[in-house]
C-alpha cells in the first residue's frame, strides 16, 4: 500500500508532497482509498461534504467505531503526514482478519478531505463541515490563490457542491473515531517508545496581518521620507519570537504576499500569516496579544497602517477521558506502558470531538521534523503503530 501510494502529487523538485484538495493529485489518492475498500470488500461511500468512507458492516448501524485519517498535504510535505493513519487503518483491517477477530460494532475507516488547509487557507474544511463547524454560506466564501472557490474547485472535481453541510445524522452513528498519525515532535523518540497517546490538542489559531505602506521608488526615495510596510512586518516577525519564548508557546510567519513585489519598489502592502499555538488558552492569548501590540506600536513609529483579521482558530482539545482511558488499558494499563502526550498540532479527531468520543495515537518521529520531505518514521515503529491500531480496534469493535 505504501508504494503504491508514495509517487502520488511527489514533487521532483523538492522530494516533498503536493496534494491539495479537489487537484488531480487528490484525485488520485481518493481513487486509491477507493480501490483499497473494494479490493477489501468493504462498502465504499463518498459522503455530502466529500469524505471518504469504507465500511465494514452496516453504514446506517448505530455505535460504529471509525479510524483513518487524510490524504491531503501541505506545500512540500512530507509522506507520513495523513497517509500513515490511512494506510495503518486498512493494515490494522488485514491484521484483525488474520486473528478471526469477530466483530460486534460497524467499523468504517475514513479520509477526510482538505484537512491540511493548503489551497483555501481553512484547515479541516471536511470535518468542520460534517461536524458544522463551518457553514455553507462561508464555505463558499473559501478562495484558493488563483481565486477559484471551493464550490468551483469541487465542481471542476466532479462533485456536487450543492450537498454540503452539517451532518449529525452520520456523526450520530459513530461510537468513538481513533486517529492514528506520526508524532509532529519528538517526544516519543526522546522517551524512547514507538507509539503514544494524545492527551489534547493546544489551543491554536491562524491570523492574517496586513501591513498598508506606501508604494515608491526604492532607488529615490530617501529613508525619512518612506512608509515601507516591509519593515514593520520584520519588526513583527521578530516580536512572533519573541512572544512565544518568553511564554513557552510557538508562533510562526509562514506565508507573505508583497505588492507589487518588484525589487526596486518599497511595498505598498506586505501581507503575512501568523500561526500561533500553545498549552493553554490564556498563554495564547497573551502571546497574540504581545504580538499585535508590537506591531501596530511599530507601524505608528513607520508611518504603516496595520490590520489584523483572525482567519481560524480551535480552542484546546481534550480527549474524551474515558475513551483515553479505555485506551491505555487495551494497549498495557498505566502510564508508564505508554505514553500519554499532548500535541500542538491540529487533526480531524479535534474538530470530531465536539461531536464524537474521539482518541489519538502517535507513532515515533525520530527527527520530530514535520510538514517537510524529511518527515519520517521507521518501518518497525510504524508496523508497531498497526498493531497498537489493531488492539484498539480490536478491543473496541469485538467486544
Amino acid at each position: 500500500m505504501w508504494a503504491e501510494l508514495l509517487p502520488i502529487g511527489r514533487s521532483s523538485e523538492s522530494g516533498g508532497y503536493r496534494r491539495y484538495a479537489w487537484t488531480g493529485a487528490d484525485a488520485d489518492c481518493r481513487a486509491w482509498f477507493k480501490d483499497q475498500a473494494l479490493a477489501r470488500g468493504l462498502t465504499y461511500e463518498l459522503d455530502r461534504n466529500g469524505n471518504q468512507w469504507a465500511w465494514l458492516g452496516d453504514p446506517l448501524g448505530t455505535d460504529a467505531v471509525v479510524t483513518g485519517s487524510h490524504l491531503d498535504s501541505v506545500p512540500d510535505g512530507g509522506a507520513f503526514d495523513g497517509p500513515l493513519g490511512v494506510v495503518s487503518s486498512f493494515a490494522a483491517l488485514d491484521e484483525l482478519r488474520r486473528r478471526g477477530a469477530e466483530f460486534t460494532r460497524p467499523l468504517a475507516i475514513s479520509n477526510f478531505g482538505d484537512e491540511e488547509g493548503a489551497r483555501f487557507g481553512l484547515a479541516c474544511v471536511g470535518s468542520r463541515l460534517t461536524a458544522g463547524q463551518l457553514t455553507v454560506d462561508k464555505a463558499h466564501q473559501l478562495r484558493d490563490g488563483d481565486g477559484v472557490s471551493l464550490p468551483d474547485a469541487m465542481e471542476q472535481a466532479g462533485y456536487d457542491p450543492a450537498t454540503i453541510g452539517a451532518d449529525p445524522q452520520r456523526l450520530a452513528r459513530i461510537g468513538a473515531f481513533v486517529e492514528l498519525h506520526v508524532e509532529q515532535g519528538r517526544a516519543l523518540d526522546l522517551s524512547g517508545d514507538p507509539v503514544g497517546i494524545a492527551s489534547a490538542i493546544w489551543p491554536h489559531g491562524r491570523w492574517r496581518y496586513d501591513f498598508h505602506g506606501e508604494a515608491n521608488h526604492a532607488g529615490t526615495t530617501r529613508l525619512v521620507d518612506r512608509r515601507d510596510p516591509m519593515l514593520t512586518y520584520a519588526e513583527t516577525v521578530l516580536a512572533a519570537r519573541r512572544q512565544a519564548e518568553l511564554a513557552g508557546a510557538v508562533a510562526t510567519f509562514g506565508k507573505v504576499s508583497v505588492e507589487p513585489n518588484g525589487v526596486n519598489a518599497i511595498p505598498s502592502l506586505v501581507r503575512g500569516w501568523l500561526d500561533s499555538r500553545a498549552a493553554d488558552q490564556s498563554t495564547l492569548d497573551t502571546v497574540i496579544a504581545g504580538i499585535e501590540q508590537a506591531a501596530r506600536e511599530r507601524g505608528e513609529r513607520d508611518g504603516v497602517d496595520v490590520r489584523v483579521t483572525r482567519e481560524s482558530f480551535t480552542p484546546v482539545v481534550e480527549f474524551e477521558h474515558t475513551l483515553r482511558d479505555e485506551l491505555r488499558k487495551i494497549l498495557g494499563g498505566d502510564a508508564t506502558d505508554v505514553p500519554v502526550l499532548g500535541t500542538g498540532a491540529g487533526h480531524d479527531a479535534g474538530i470530531l470531538s465536539a461531536s464524537v468520543p474521539t482518541a489519538m495515537l502517535f507513532v515515533r518521529n525520530p527527527t520530530g521534523v514535520s510538514h517537510s520531505p524529511a518527515e519520517t518514521a521507521g518501518e518497525d515503529d510504524c508496523l508497531a503503530g498497526v498493531t497498537a491500531l489493531a488492539d484498539v480496534l480490536e478491543g473496541l469493535a469485538c467486544r
